[in-house]
């Protein structure tokens, strides 16, 4: 039988908890402690697990190659490795991290053996990403890669449940739609239609196989949105007029949505009124101090 502390020491773990710091043990790792956490008091396993069993989720955004760079240079720096990371068990032999994917590459670049964990022993952690992920911010298309790949990763564990079950995991519901727009096109201008998105995109009832054919509806119609966009843009440049923020710019002059409107129109109304909007717009009217104007203005909100 393993041995490891246990705190508080005259409580009883849970027989699903001791199973799981044996699990380790046979894992080639070591349970040091079985505690409570001090918040929820929920059991938890302080542990120490071969570099080998230890991967990221399938639904975690991809690695920074220059935040890796960094913070090796300052664990190397320390020679020291002082943040534990969080991980789950989905099988024997098989450890995921949703939040410390940029630590486990860099212990690994150091030829670390082992990785200190916090294990927890509720599976439904791994689509916790978004809430546990403190070591990088996320930009837009980060949150929205993560949770299209976890969307999917429900479809197939979770196929009765649905949006609004996963509505903290998955924090927007315009993340979804714009997780399907990033993976066709890794330089969508998610930032421009944001603004519009979170307004009018919610959470769809429904199973997570009904509700992802709803999606997949609502990307097309961001996508028709956009190509709209690209033309009106486009014609913008040819007059000689260039500058970053052009896409914001007429999206805010088209958008169907006002700051002065109580009751919004429905996604679809939304878009296809925003496609009308798009198209009628008249570039001739467009001038570049107009444009830089209105980039300085929303500098503020953007932070």
């Amino acid at each position: 039988m393993a041995r490891w502390a246990i705190f508080p020491s005259e409580a009883q773990a849970p027989p699903t908890v001791v199973a799981l710091a044996e699990q380790v043990e046979k894992d080639g790792g070591q349970a040091l402690a079985l505690y409570r956490e001090p918040v929820g008091e929920h059991w938890q396993i302080f542990a120490l697990l071969p570099m080998t069993t230890v991967e990221p989720t399938p639904y975690q955004r991809d690695l920074s190659p220059a935040h890796v760079k960094r913070l090796q240079e300052v664990v190397k720096r320390l020679d020291r490795f002082v943040d534990p990371i969080v991980v789950m068990s989905p099988r024997p032999g098989l450890y995921w991290t949703p939040n410390g994917n940029h630590r486990r590459t860099v212990l690994e670049k150091l030829k670390a053996k082992l990785v200190p964990v916090i294990l927890v022993p509720e599976h439904e952690v791994a689509f916790q990403i978004l809430a546990l992920n403190t070591e990088k911010a996320h930009n837009l298309k980060e949150k929205s890669l993560e949770v299209i790949r976890m969307y999917r990763g429900l479809i197939e564990g979770e196929p009765a449940r649905g949006e609004e079950d996963y509505a903290f995991q998955f924090e927007s519901a315009h993340f979804i739609t714009l997780g399907l727009l990033y993976e066709v096109n890794r330089r969508f201008a998610g930032g421009a239609f944001a603004p519009i998105l979170r307004r009018v995109d919610k959470f769809l009832k429904g199973d997570f196989p009904k509700a992802y054919k709803q999606r997949e509806t609502r990307a097309e119609l961001v996508r028709d949105a956009d190509e709209a966009l690209g033309r009106v843009v486009a014609r913008i440049k040819k007059r000689g007029i260039n500058h970053p923020y052009v896409k914001n710019f007429v999206l805010a002059r088209t958008t169907p949505l006002t700051r002065q409107r109580k009751t919004l129109p429905s996604f679809e109304q939304t878009f296809k009124k925003l496609v009308d909007n798009i198209e009628a717009f008249d570039v001739g009217k467009v001038r570049y101090e107009d444009i830089q104007r209105s980039a300085i203005m929303a500098i503020p909100a953007a932070g």
